[in-house]
Formats: C-alpha cells, sequence, structure tokens
C-alpha cells in the first residue's frame, strides 16, 4: 500500500489520520458526557470526575495536534476523485462535510483547552505544556465565552460527524461503490476514479462560512452571561467603604482574596461584597490600637471554575449561611507590624483567626496588607474531601487596603 494518496485511492498515511481520528471521536464525546454528569459530592467521586475531565481534555489536545498535523499532510496531496462527478449536489455537500470536520477538529479541541486555560481550578491536562496559554487570561467571562464555543462547535462536529459516516453508508448499502474502501485498511480500489471535474471554492467558502456562523451564535449566546461577569471581575471588587471613626480614615479600595489548593494546583478568588467597621489609634506603638469588624456576604465569592461548588452546601453553604464574621483586636507590634487578633465565624462555627498585617502610612495614604492561612477543616468545610491531594486543607487569606485621611 502506497504511503501517499493517489488518483484512486488514499494512501496508508491518510488512512492512520483518518482511523486514529474517528476513534479519537467516538471515544471522546461519551467520555465528555458521563464525566459532565458525574456527581461529586465524596472525596472519591470528585476524583473520579476529575480524572475523566482530564482524560477528556488530554486527548482533546491530542486531537487538536493530530488535526494540525493531518491538514499538514492533506495540503501536500491529491486527493482521490469523486466517483459520481455528475451528481453536483451531492458532491458540494460531502466537499462542505468535509470542511466542516476539518475546521471543527482544530477548533473543537481548541476552544475546549481556551476554556480550560481562562478557568482556575478543576481537572488539569496531563501533557506537559502547563495549565494556561498565553494571552489567555485568568477570566471568568472569557471562560463563559469559551465553553459557549465549546459547546455549539462539538454540536456542529457532531452533525458533520453524523453526515459524514451516513454519507459512507450510503455509498456502500445504496451505490454499492468504492468510496468507502478507498479509506478502507488494506483495502484496494476495485475500478479506477473518473477524470476530476473541475475544481470549484464554493463548498469550502460554504463550510467556512457555516462555521463563522456558529461562532458567531455561540458567542451571542455567552455574551448575556458572560458580560455581568466581566463588570464584576476580580480586578474591580465591589467592596463597601470602610470607616475608621477614632480619626476619620476612610477606606478607598479594598480586596479579600482566597486561594485553596485542588488537585495539586492554585485556584484563587475573592469575595466582592464586605463591609467593616475599624477603629484605629496610629499613635500607638505598642499594644492595642483599635478593633474591626467584618461582615462578608458570601455569596458574592468568585473562584475560578469551583465558584458553585464552592457556594454549595459541602462547602461555605451560602444559602444556609450567607454571612461570614470576624471580630478582632488589633495589636500594635512596633515598626509598621500589627496583628488582628480574633474570631471568624464562617458556616456557623467560631474559630479563632489571626491576621498579621503590615500599615504604611505616607502622604496621608495608609496601605495596609495581611496574609493568614486558616484550616477549611475548622468550619467544617469539605468533610466529603479529606484527601488534601484533592482538596488541601490550608486556605490562604489576602488582604490589601488602601484609605486616605481627607
Amino acid at each position: 500500500m502506497p504511503r501517499a494518496n493517489t488518483a484512486d485511492t488514499y494512501g496508508s498515511i491518510s488512512k492512520a489520520f483518518h482511523w486514529i481520528t474517528a476513534l479519537l471521536i467516538l471515544t471522546l464525546f461519551p467520555l465528555g458526557v458521563i464525566a459532565e454528569n458525574l456527581p461529586y459530592d465524596t472525596n472519591e467521586q470528585l476524583a473520579r470526575k476529575a480524572w475523566l475531565f482530564s482524560l477528556h481534555k488530554t486527548l482533546g489536545v491530542t486531537v487538536f495536534f493530530l488535526a494540525l498535523t493531518r491538514l499538514l499532510w492533506t495540503a501536500t496531496q491529491i486527493r482521490p476523485a469523486p466517483l459520481h462527478p455528475a451528481r453536483k449536489a451531492e458532491t458540494f455537500l460531502a466537499e462542505m462535510v468535509h470542511v466542516l470536520l476539518y475546521l471543527s477538529l482544530v477548533f473543537v479541541p481548541l476552544s475546549g483547552w481556551l476554556h480550560h486555560a481562562a478557568t482556575e481550578g478543576f481537572a488539569p491536562i496531563w501533557w506537559p505544556f502547563g495549565q494556561s496559554l498565553p494571552f489567555v487570561p485568568k477570566s471568568e467571562a472569557l471562560a463563559h465565552l469559551f465553553s459557549g464555543w465549546h459547546w455549539v462547535l462539538t454540536k456542529l462536529l457532531l452533525l458533520a460527524f453524523a453526515l459524514h459516516i451516513a454519507g459512507a453508508l450510503k455509498h456502500v448499502v445504496i451505490d454499492k461503490d468504492d468510496t468507502l474502501r478507498r479509506m478502507a485498511i488494506g483495502k484496494a480500489p476495485r475500478q479506477p476514479a473518473p477524470p476530476r471535474p473541475a475544481h470549484s471554492r464554493a463548498p469550502a467558502l460554504a463550510g467556512i462560512s457555516a462555521y463563522a456562523a456558529a461562532l458567531l451564535a455561540a458567542s451571542v449566546m455567552a455574551w448575556p452571561t458572560a458580560a455581568p461577569q466581566a463588570a464584576q471581575a476580580p480586578e474591580a471588587p465591589q467592596a463597601a467603604p470602610m470607616a475608621l471613626p477614632a480619626n476619620g480614615w476612610q477606606v478607598e479600595t479594598g480586596t479579600l482574596a482566597l486561594t485553596v489548593t485542588q488537585f495539586g494546583k492554585p485556584v484563587s478568588g475573592q469575595f466582592g461584597a464586605w463591609t467593616a467597621e475599624i477603629e484605629f489609634d496610629e499613635t500607638v506603638d505598642d499594644g492595642i490600637a483599635g478593633r474591626v469588624e467584618v461582615e462578608v456576604m458570601i455569596d458574592s465569592l468568585t473562584l475560578g471554575g469551583v465558584t458553585d461548588q464552592a457556594k454549595g452546601p459541602d462547602f461555605f453553604d451560602a444559602a444556609t449561611h450567607p454571612r461570614a464574621l470576624y471580630s478582632a483586636d488589633i495589636l500594635a507590634l512596633g515598626d509598621g507590624q500589627f496583628d488582628a487578633v480574633g474570631t471568624l465565624t464562617l458556616r456557623g462555627t467560631e474559630a479563632p483567626l489571626d491576621l498579621p498585617f503590615t500599615l504604611r502610612i505616607e502622604d496621608g495614604t495608609a496601605r495596609m496588607e495581611a496574609t493568614a492561612t486558616t484550616d477549611r477543616r475548622d468550619f467544617g468545610i469539605g468533610q466529603n474531601m479529606p484527601d488534601e491531594q484533592n482538596l488541601a486543607f490550608g486556605v490562604e487569606i489576602k488582604v490589601d487596603l488602601v484609605a486616605r485621611k481627607p
């Protein structure tokens, strides 16, 4: 069997590309559906769901590179002429479906990879390329957009794949010709192909136009969800002003962020709505310099691709416990070092939490930065996740405030 294509049949390399790709498609579709519908209520269920999603994503990236290689090979090869050139409508549709398939084999896995790169958290890709892509920031709005692309384009791929199979069966059952035999392993055509008709770009243009329309439709479908989230992106948190009644300080900007570690990878997020009252005496260098009371709205949390899971009953349980409270005394330690020593009430459970922080005041502007780590188990968070390989016990808290004195 020749490696390259001839005027009558496909070569061994084209056949290998064809059947490997078909096998991967037939594997990826059910794998994605199964992974999507698996529960993740327990540690074992989450591990199984994540493993299947990792397999799905890893094979998807494989399809992407396989498709690019196949396109490069196809560009160097002649294509056997259609056996029924007089059937112009059928030939047009067959070539258009081929174009849709080729485009789908590139853009379906690419859209999934983009979605993964824009999302923090959950099933990693096993290829050694890292979990990010150049020029793709971690953004929930972008993640929704790419997810919309992936959803629509997979349906287009499924349609083109089904039409391709239906056409092949027609050639076998109804036409009884050599069309499928040309792509069969170890088979040679029983008759030479007719002369190739004049080449037309119309099927390719029709396929590209259909694909562009599908991408536009996917973008429009995703936009109503992505747009509001873009307005509430982490770069513009909606924290309420914080009053410092002791001496008139007013907090202008603030970020209350947290980082969890899932499957060994950090997942960062923040609370977009919270209020605080702070009493603080900047003249105290040693001892109690004030007090802080913070109220956090749990439902304002965004945490990468696991936001809904994090706010669910097994974790923060936003529906039952919509607020968290932090009360602490502010201790001055000298040299701009302070410690907020208090308690955090979360999910109805109270536990001690110390928050060391630095405070620098220059030209009427104060900058406060704090980092602390707490154990999620102290608040009954993720009790169904006792394995740190799936979800680490430690949760890092970061606070960054800028205040000015009028």
